[in-house]
């Protein structure tokens, strides 16, 4: 049996992207569930949700970081502000196609970023990341 997390969120406004993500997660069967949201508010409502009092506490959150509206920097001051209950357990992963350096820089220096990489993930760097932030994947 492979190993899977629970739920990855999928956070980008670019639907083919989100598209891409999904397919990639299906297909490595790494997720019990992908939910996907279009934009950093829609993120926040979804974390915030509660269902017979649970959060959704999804595993892992691909970010991308240029959005309109609240773009992934916003998303992560927010996301800051949530209680415990609302992001534990979570890693976000913030994707970008920006080459600026500072962007990485501001994402290793946010201790509920954990990982940073360059859209459009594939096999590899997305087992990477499972490698790097869930024992499960080892």
């Amino acid at each position: 049996m492979k190993p899977k997390v629970d739920c990855i969120l999928l956070v980008d406004d670019d639907e083919d992207c989100n598209f891409f993500h999904e397919r990639l997660i299906n297909k490595m069967q790494c997720a019990d569930r992908v939910e996907t949201v279009l934009t950093g508010y829609d993120a926040l409502d979804f974390l915030k949700t509660s269902v017979n009092g649970e959060h959704p506490r999804p595993n892992l959150i691909l970010l991308d970081i240029n959005m309109p509206g609240m773009d992934g920097w916003s998303f992560l001051d927010e996301y800051n502000k949530l209680s415990e209950d609302q992001k534990a357990q979570i890693v976000v992963v913030m994707l970008t196609t920006s080459l600026n350096p500072d962007d990485r820089e501001m994402a290793e220096s946010d201790p509920n970023v954990g990982a940073f990489a360059n859209k459009y993930l594939d096999e590899e760097s997305l087992m990477n990341i499972l490698k790097a932030n869930f024992p499960q994947f080892n």
